[in-house]
């Protein structure tokens, strides 16, 4: 069986991570498995294919973020919210997607693929999967509609686009494109989680379709529980405090709300001593100086085994983002025998038991977040429990042969 992964990058943003991971979890069950991206920035690998690079790329990107920057009137606050897939490189050309058996997409935006590459790449008898990250599959625009609910009927007027705002707008026509495109080609859906299948279920777009759920896949034993790097190698306090992590691509996104677990973190009133630990690209540093207890930002942290011993240090995993699909940052830090504690309401439900596993703070409200760190201090769940916890539901090996399932039987058809 061959399979071709399609995604955006090999290890830049979290939908990257985890199609690399998949692509691992596939070839170590034995699946000749291989990926195409536009931009491959981790270490040189034959499985893996980078075909950006030259003007045709940029102007794919370009052209497309202009058209949006038009459209919204040119805000720069929501360019990066919205994608149309409009325009992307010939990836149908590839020697590696016709040699496969089965396509599996990814996240494709920001100039990698178009949507009429879809079609080209199912004219050409490939079947197709596409994993679904976020929400974008099922809008006009947005990669997570929030309060919105016209994708559930059809997308105009969108909020993203800004003032005036009317119901033939951007999100309009490529609402009306993938309509188009869903229509005519076969397409085999997979959400990663049971929140953003039931949001697939209320769109206008995927709501009469089947959409597999699986969740993404984690190479979870090579996060230890016990570390054996010291605090001090790690550039953590080593002054016995514990440690709450939160760690993100981008931890100013406004995605991640950062102010909210910033509040959070400035109402914990528990008897330990705490400290804050943020892993990630952050543009307004700024925002920290308002953190009232000691932390440390460690930037950007590429090396996978250095931050699972980061994880093993810490004993809280936070997650104050407004919508997750299924964050990779509270399994991760699970594995590692930390505790999570996050807003619910989407697939942080699917990853915390809460008072069990985790804690599952009600929506935005900083104040029951302090208390689930509170409370996730002051318990006695051991790490190893923890390691188990998430190895059960997002190993590796166990994801893989979930899709090699489901690949069998687009193929058995």
């Amino acid at each position: 069986m061959k399979i071709t992964l399609v995604n955006h990058s090999d290890i830049v943003g979290g939908a990257s991570m985890v199609s690399l991971r998949l692509l691992d979890a596939l070839r170590a069950q034995g699946i000749d498995a291989r990926m195409i991206v536009k931009q491959a920035k981790g270490a040189p690998r034959g499985a893996i294919s980078a075909i950006g690079g030259g003007l045709a790329t940029k102007a794919a990107f370009i052209g497309e973020r202009l058209r949006i920057f038009a459209a919204n009137g040119l805000n720069r606050s929501t360019l990066f919210k919205v994608s149309t897939a409009d325009r992307g490189l010939p990836v149908h050309r590839h020697p590696w997607i016709a040699d496969a058996d089965i396509v599996a997409l990814n996240w494709f935006n920001q100039g990698m693929m178009s949507l009429d590459e879809i079609k080209r790449i199912a004219d050409m008898g490939k079947p197709i999967v596409w994993t679904l990250h976020d929400m974008w599959a099922m809008t006009g625009i947005c990669h997570h509609a929030g309060d919105c609910n016209r994708f559930m009927t059809h997308c105009g007027r969108c909020p993203f686009l800004g003032r005036p705002r009317h119901n033939h707008d951007l999100s309009t026509k490529i609402f009306d494109r993938k309509k188009k495109l869903y229509d005519t080609v076969d397409i085999n859906f997979v959400a990663v989680s049971r929140w953003l299948a039931g949001r697939a279920a209320q769109s206008a777009l995927l709501g009469n379709r089947h959409v597999e759920v699986i969740n993404n896949a984690f190479p979870l034993d090579r996060y230890p529980t016990v570390p054996s790097m010291s605090r001090r190698e790690l550039g953590l306090p080593d002054d016995g405090s514990r440690l709450a992590i939160m760690c993100a691509a981008r931890l100013d996104d406004s995605i991640k709300n950062l102010p909210a677990a910033i509040e959070a973190l400035n109402l914990y009133d528990g008897p330990q001593p705490l400290t804050a630990v943020f892993c990630g690209d952050i543009r307004h540093p700024g925002l920290l100086e308002s953190l009232k207890t000691p932390y440390v930002a460690l930037g950007n942290i590429t090396d996978a085994d250095r931050l699972a011993q980061i994880y093993a240090h810490c004993d809280v995993v936070l997650s104050s983002s407004s919508f997750e699909s299924l964050p990779s940052t509270l399994i991760e830090g699970m594995a590692a025998g930390a505790v999570p504690v996050g807003f619910g309401g989407d697939g942080r439900d699917e990853i915390i038991d809460h008072l069990s596993t985790g804690y599952l703070a009600r929506k935005d409200d900083p104040a029951d977040m302090a208390a689930g760190i509170k409370w996730a201090i002051s318990s006695d769940i051991s790490r190893e429990s923890q390691h188990k916890a998430a190895s059960k539901r997002f190993d590796s090996a166990f994801i893989a042969r979930r899709y090699i399932d489901l690949f069998n039987k687009i193929l058995d058809k």
